[in-house]
């Protein structure tokens, strides 16, 4: 396996500017993640790193050598594609021994049989081999997907969003698959997805993209616990983290500069109402019961504003209740959105 690095690298589809002076460092066997949504650039990064576009500035070296000006065959890297793409007339042996019988690459029959089988296993496959790719479900053409990309042991492996056609318990399930392969590979991989636990549960560092930028870089636990934008916050955490204009909670200590306090919702805690107590008021609006705990929507007295707790499953609070706020580890963010030392 080999590091991978990107070097203020931008690209531009007419009016449109997808990937903007992205700098990106691997180290070999990193898991990284880009996380987005639909029009991040997520995509075109990974084609940038595949020699599939060419970048209009910067650039890209693969194992310490510049690939920049390098045709994507020459590159040395996997590509996983959101669909199957699967040749439909071969078997599933067939298919996972393609790209071991390019030119470039020629391998004995007995290595592509060692190896085809080798992933096969690794993917628990091995019972599928002889079958047509046409008669597999949807998981299992995932899997040969996934292991065509596994056989060529590349330097790289890039993949959009593979698992986003897939059910959510197969998604689940391949999602600790591929966590547990790159991990008895050594692989460097990279992974884009605009699905957040994807990225939470995957990734070794997460990159956080926005309309082409790179906009925080970091380990799961750094980019949820430490966001360095409104933006990067709400796009990690279920429930959504909660954020509230400074005026709408006054008296939480927010530093001069604060326009939006950010609140988790495991990091909101309801009191019973008290008149001693200064903490802003809230009415409880519905409660959604999830075995051992529960989310609990409330609405700012006097506001539309609605916020979202996590709450222990016995916590005992019922529609239509009034209740009082307290803020644990509030984040704070100026007027245009970036974070605030506390």
């Amino acid at each position: 396996m080999a590091d991978l690095s990107l070097v203020g690298v931008s690209k531009r589809f007419g009016a449109i500017q997808a990937v903007d002076g992205l700098t990106l460092a691997m180290a070999s066997g990193e898991f990284v993640v880009l996380l987005g949504p639909s029009g991040a650039g997520k995509t075109t990064t990974l084609r940038l790193v595949a020699g599939l576009e060419q970048a209009d500035r910067g650039s890209v070296h693969i194992g310490g050598r510049d690939v920049t000006h390098t045709a994507p065959a020459l590159r040395d890297v996997a590509f996983v594609f959101q669909q199957y793409s699967l040749y439909p007339h071969l078997s599933v042996f067939d298919n996972l021994a393609f790209p071991l019988r390019s030119p470039l690459r020629p391998a004995s029959a007995a290595d592509v049989r060692r190896k085809v089988e080798e992933v096969a296993r690794l993917l628990r496959i091995e019972d599928k081999l002889q079958s047509p790719a046409t008669r597999l479900s949807g998981g299992q053409m995932q899997r040969v997907a996934i292991g065509r990309a596994l056989v060529r042991e590349p330097a790289i492996y890039l993949m959009d969003e593979p698992l986003s056609s897939l059910d959510a318990k197969l998604r689940n399930d391949l999602r600790l698959e591929l966590k547990r392969i790159q991990q008895d590979l050594g692989a460097t991989m990279l992974y884009v997805t605009h699905d957040q636990m994807e990225a939470l549960t995957m990734a070794t560092r997460i990159g956080v993209l926005e309309q082409g930028r790179l906009v925080q870089v970091g380990t799961p636990q750094q980019v949820y616990e430490d966001p360095a934008s409104t933006y990067v916050a709400a796009r990690l955490g279920s429930p959504r983290i909660n954020l509230i204009a400074r005026a709408l909670v006054p008296g939480v200590g927010a530093p001069g500069q604060t326009a939006t306090v950010g609140v988790r919702a495991e990091h909101l805690c309801l009191h019973g109402a008290s008149a001693a107590s200064a903490r802003p008021a809230a009415r409880v609006r519905r409660i959604e019961r999830l075995g051992d705990r529960q989310l609990i929507h409330v609405q700012l007295a006097g506001t539309e504003q609605e916020l979202v707790t996590a709450a222990p499953g016995g916590a005992d609070f019922e529609p239509g209740t009034t209740v009082q706020l307290e803020l644990l580890r509030p984040l704070w963010f100026d007027a245009a959105g970036q974070r605030i030392a506390a």
